[in-house]
């Protein structure tokens, strides 16, 4: 984008931030009520506030407000009975609901009342700052006769969609992993919101595809650090000497290539969250040398000899394997384990919530639908039947791949037309076909070339390491010096194919020595 690009941009941006509004907020908890004044204030934003659901009725009956912000539960007169209230006296007014308690059967009665957005309690100020500027958005594209898509009430009368699609798009896309109500996945969430004021280090297990990133960026922005950085290293995906230089950063002459100071991202991430995901992946000595971050916050850059600077870091770790395991390996250390683990949170597989995969699908369905198709073109509804398939799969990639999925289903469907799992693909286990040239499934060559790529790279990786174990009869030292790789990465690639020690006894009777 050019300069002058990025200044226009910039000038839309200060214009939609700088647009006044007329903003009513009610709710019967003082400091909740003047925070949100203060932070609307400050923005430039005409705010009048209320403790009282009867007074605010009141207000909205004698003047026109662009914004209503309205706690769902509050006696006597309740939230509902508020929202009501403001749809019948203006409904030009944009109502958002605000509880503590978020359930479908209540932001489904409120999205039937009319509510055009639902804000879960606690939200960060920026939270709230982004909803308003939706809002002005929202109001402007109104005002200019153009619907906006995410109005309830203009999306239900265009595409006939239910009610539980509609909750689930009032979620931020960056939180759309975290839709549902499955027991282990509320109890999940109810965690983070538990944790995310504190600034205790927290570590979130879970199988890749579950969210544990979106857990990480949730608690992130509801603590009290939501205004500085959050900074994420995948452990996995940097080799060991880089990975320190990263983190740590170096000086002048550490090493080939330094050739200037350079701060890491430890540094960078000072006042905010840092973020460790596959923490197991990392190498044992520069875990020691995190271990003096988490002690003291004391940083020192590759190829010094000093303290290089003091930090203050919050850490939020994750992993797909059982770190235990993976301290009993030798893969991880203990006492960094019991440094990072202070607040655990378990993610559930998605195929153990069967019951929010339909919200899931929805959501995402109505989401891609906005991103590929143009405005106005109606949106396909998925069937009993195909719901019905979609909660039978194993979901090995979990919530990441029944996004893929979607995103598939919503490129080739028919606008309008009903969904059937007939539509929806299926992505089968690669494995050899008698007969096939090559010992290649047919279907492979169905898929574009990447994807056929990591199915067939996937596959190979499996045979290998079987046949890898059984050469080695389950010492692992020895698999490691026949496939030159180190244990670490052995032991990754065995966690990533679910093939443990215990197999190389059934592998070595079926491909001998």
């Amino acid at each position: 984008m050019t300069d002058t690009a990025d200044r226009a941009d910039h000038r839309g941006d200060e214009q939609e931030r700088t647009t006044q509004l007329r903003i009513l907020i009610v709710d019967d908890d003082r400091t909740l009520r003047e925070g949100c004044a203060n932070v609307l204030q400050l923005d430039g934003h005409h705010v009048v506030t209320f403790a009282r659901g009867e007074d605010a009725i009141e207000a909205a009956q004698r003047q026109h407000f662009d914004i209503a912000l309205v706690d769902l539960y509050m006696t006597p007169v309740s939230g509902m009975d508020v929202l009501r209230a403001i749809g019948a006296a203006d409904r030009r007014t944009l109502v958002v609901v605000m509880t503590g308690n978020p359930t479908v059967a209540s932001s489904l009665e409120a999205l039937r009342a009319g509510a055009w957005d639902y804000l879960p309690k606690p939200f960060s100020a920026s939270h709230l700052q982004v909803l308003v500027g939706r809002a002005a958005h929202a109001a402007r594209a109104a005002s200019a006769g153009t619907p906006d898509v995410r109005d309830t009430r203009v999306l239900q009368a265009a595409t006939g969609i239910s009610a539980p699609a509609a909750i689930v798009e009032r979620v931020p896309e960056e939180e759309s992993a975290l839709i549902g109500d499955a027991p282990a996945f509320r109890q999940a969430i109810a965690m983070a919101k538990r944790v995310a004021g504190t600034d205790a280090s927290v570590m979130i297990f879970g199988e890749s595809g579950t969210g544990k990133e979106l857990i990480a960026q949730f608690i992130h922005r509801h603590s009290r650090r939501g205004q500085r950085k959050l900074v994420p290293v995948n452990c996995a995906a940097i080799p060991g000497a880089l990975l320190e230089s990263e983190m740590f950063g170096h000086k002048k002459g550490a090493f080939t290539g330094a050739d200037r100071d350079k701060a890491g991202l430890l540094e960078v991430a000072n006042g905010g969250t840092f973020f460790l995901d596959e923490l197991g992946e990392m190498p044992m000595p520069l875990q020691a040398k995190l271990l003096r971050v988490l002690q003291d916050g004391v940083v020192r850059r590759v190829g010094s000899e000093k303290q290089d600077a003091v930090v203050d870091v919050r850490f939020v770790s994750a992993t797909n394997r059982d770190p235990r395991e993976a301290v009993q390996n030798g893969l991880l250390r203990e006492d960094l384990f019991y440094r990072l683990c202070v607040v655990p949170i378990r993610l559930p597989a998605l195929r153990q919530r069967p019951e929010d995969i339909p919200l899931l699908a929805r959501h995402f369905l109505q989401r891609f639908w906005g991103r590929h198709r143009k405005a106005g073109v109606p949106l396909p509804l998925l069937t009993e039947e195909a719901i019905r398939f979609l909660q039978t799969r194993a979901w090995k990639g979990n919530v990441r791949e029944l996004q893929n999925v979607m995103e598939h289903v919503t490129v080739v469907a028919e606008p309008g037309k009903p969904i059937t799992p007939d539509d929806i693909p299926i992505y089968e286990e690669v494995s050899a076909e008698p007969g096939n040239a090559g010992g290649l499934p047919a279907a492979i060559f169905n898929e574009s070339f990447h994807t056929a790529k990591e199915q067939l790279v996937a596959h190979f990786e499996r045979e290998y390491l079987t046949r890898l174990t059984a050469r080695a009869a389950g010492n692992m030292s020895k698999a490691a010096r026949l496939a030159s790789i180190d244990r670490t990465t052995l032991y990754r690639l065995l966690e990533k194919h679910n093939i443990r020690r215990d197999d190389a006894a059934a592998a070595l009777a079926t491909f001998g020595d």
